[in-house]
């Protein structure tokens, strides 16, 4: 099994408001769904990315996240799966119910310790 992060980048949700229950109806029942299979690992919403901290090598603390960031994750989900094709078929059930493109990207291998 490998883990696999699906994500959307801030902005992509381009809903009108009146389907925003919809919308969110059919991403909690992805979740669910992800639940009752065994490979939900964990995911959600993040605030906005003005509201995030950047921490630097040198231990300073800023306001906001990183200036040279060129993107910004609104939400992501991590699942546990045995291949790339399972987390893109993920992947398009989360894109189908967020309404807008879902990036998809491998972890690392975890290292024996």
């Amino acid at each position: 099994m490998s883990k696999f992060l699906i994500s959307f980048a801030e902005g992509a949700m381009k809903i009108p408001d009146e389907d925003v229950p919809a919308v969110t109806g059919a991403a909690h029942a992805i979740v669910e769904e992800a639940k009752q299979a065994g490979t939900w690992v964990f995911g959600g919403g993040l605030l906005h990315h003005e509201e995030a901290y950047t921490v630097g090598p040198d231990g300073v603390v800023a306001d906001g996240a990183h200036p040279d960031r060129r993107g910004h994750l609104a939400g992501l989900a991590v699942i546990d799966v045995d291949s790339m094709e399972d987390a893109l078929e993920w992947a398009a059930r989360i894109s189908a119910a967020c309404r807008c493109h879902q990036e998809v990207r491998e972890f690392l291998p975890e290292r024996d310790e």
